[in-house]
């Protein structure tokens, strides 16, 4: 099995996910097309350094049984793989926007507009959280976050974006609702991520002076299983879907801060995901109670085995 994407990992991860879901361990396939072939995808071809033939080509034989692929440079590679290997199974994520794909499944997100047939629709991206992992994780750290004060709150802070940009005002309203949090007995359980901005960062690691406050700044082994595993509550900023839908995997309440600026589709997302979900909006408007957790992951691959199985055994068509 290949996971074909352009290695962000954001697109990655959640395909190694349901990958490992599915009882694989997949081989990844990272495109790097030079940017003249790049402005042109998903449209135009594949560039030509990364032909089949050609060293270290993301599209070298052997084929795989399946492949599943995300991102708009992948779209390109995938479609010509569907050429080169009939017989592969391509799934593809997310909307292309185009119809020459060539996938034999597309696996969208409740905000996008495609249906029919083919296409699968989910409320979140599959993920990594499976029960085996986030157990592991949490006896790993037990040590360190058994003896914090309860309840826990896990802190998932993304940073800017397309779409959301972090202002003074929202570095203030963010650490002011973290410190009513704190004053009320709660313990946080705080990661950041490359896209954090640095003054939001900086005051972060200054909350983190304070009892039961925990920050992973990014260096070492991140904890984020640990702390989602061992969390009675989750914070998390409202500019990356993944982290939002990773958050509501666990089944304990989700609260959701939004920086400036948004997209509809965003809300489109968070609006689907109510309706399975405790979503509330930090710090003014929080959600409370426990739910089924939401995870898309594990019938996605039930799925996507019954399709290809199907494909498999389906007599050939007379030419």
């Amino acid at each position: 099995m290949w996971v074909l994407t352009d290695g962000k990992a954001g697109d990655e991860q959640p395909l190694i996910g349901l990958a490992e879901a599915m009882g694989a361990t997949p081989v990844l396939r990272r495109v790097a097309p030079r940017r003249p072939f790049a402005w042109l995808m998903p449209w135009g071809p594949i560039d030509p350094k990364d032909a089949p033939e050609k060293p270290d080509s993301p599209l070298a034989p052997p084929f795989p049984d399946i492949c599943l692929a995300t991102g708009r440079r992948a779209v390109t590679y995938l479609r010509t793989l569907k050429s080169l290997s009939p017989t592969t199974f391509c799934v593809l994520f997310k909307d292309p926007r185009m119809r020459r794909h060539k996938a034999d499944l597309l696996i969208v997100q409740q905000h996008d507009a495609p249906r029919g047939e083919n296409v699968l629709v989910v409320t979140t991206a599959p993920n990594r959280m499976s029960p085996e992992r986030l157990e592991t994780a949490r006896h790993a750290m037990a040590d360190r976050l058994a003896s914090l004060s309860q309840p826990r709150v896990a802190v998932l802070i993304g940073g800017d974006s397309r779409h959301h940009q972090f202002s003074e005002d929202d570095v203030r309203r963010l650490l002011n609702g973290l410190e009513v949090k704190l004053d009320a007995g709660n313990a946080l359980m705080i990661t950041a991520s490359r896209r954090t901005p640095a003054p939001l960062a900086m005051a972060l690691a200054d909350l983190a002076k304070r009892p039961n406050v925990l920050f992973w700044d990014g260096t070492g082994d991140n904890p984020l299983l640990a702390y989602l595993a061992w969390a009675d509550e989750i914070v998390v900023t409202a500019d990356s879907t993944n982290m939002v839908g990773e958050a509501a995997a666990l089944g304990v309440p989700v609260q959701v801060f939004h920086p400036s600026g948004g997209h509809a589709k965003i809300g489109r997302f968070l609006a689907a995901l109510s309706q399975e979900a405790a979503i509330g909006r930090f710090p003014e408007a929080p959600a409370t109670g426990r739910y089924t957790p939401v995870n898309s992951t594990p019938g996605l691959a039930r799925d996507i085995l019954a399709r290809w199985q199907d494909v498999r055994v389906r007599p050939a068509r007379p030419s």
